[in-house]
């Protein structure tokens, strides 16, 4: 499969030449959206910052929306891939802290978030919508695991829902989040912490 030229460059030639083009320039974009965030600035002004031209952000990504979600997407799996998979006793609240640690490190990618997220709650944003749907429910399902296998071990409380305490821990940690990038005076991972003794089972070492 043979791509168009879409930024001067001479026709790539082959569809895995196009595949990784498309990553250079997601690379490149998390660079710079890990510095500013998003902003809400057009794919013009970001194609200039990334340094490619207009045409080919729109060629790979179709819209500034669906690179804004590329982005956030590419920059997950990549600080996903560098970080073990905590062990099995790890609580909810254990996980959320340790990401909150890591978005510390990189407050334009959770300012982007907090971007996409306010966008799918509106009319018209159908690749924000998707993005944040998603990512909610697989994200709940993971925790309602993880707190199931603490209820069995006696880490966490047994007479509360997991599919609830999935959801609560995750209103709670991304509400921080939002507060911590208005004043970084705020304790996220404090305050995760006191949730998780909260729930803690009476005779746990948890939190």
């Amino acid at each position: 499969m043979t791509l168009p030229n879409v930024d001067g460059e001479r026709p790539r030639g082959s569809y895995a030449k196009g595949i990784a083009r498309r990553q250079q320039i997601l690379d490149r974009a998390i660079e710079v959206f890990a510095q500013r965030g998003s902003d809400r600035t057009s794919l013009r002004a970001i194609a200039q910052e990334v340094g490619v031209t207009h045409s080919a952000l729109t060629h790979y990504f179709g819209s500034l929306e669906e690179l804004l979600v590329e982005v956030y997407r590419e920059s997950v799996r990549q600080i996903d891939g560098d970080s073990p998979e905590p062990p099995p006793e790890t609580t909810p609240g254990e996980m959320m802290r340790s990401s909150a640690e890591r978005n510390r490190q990189v407050p334009g990618m959770v300012q982007l978030y907090s971007t996409l997220v306010a966008a799918a709650l509106e009319d018209g944003h159908d690749a924000a919508h998707a993005f944040a749907t998603e990512r909610f429910a697989g994200l709940r399902a993971h925790l309602a695991d993880r707190v199931r296998d603490n209820q069995a071990e006696g880490r966490l409380r047994r007479d509360v829902d997991p599919e609830l305490v999935a959801a609560l821990v995750i209103a709670a940690s991304d509400g921080l989040q939002t507060q911590w990038l208005l004043d970084p005076a705020v304790d996220h991972e404090a305050a995760l912490g006191m949730l998780d003794r909260l729930l803690a089972a009476p005779d746990s070492a948890a939190g």
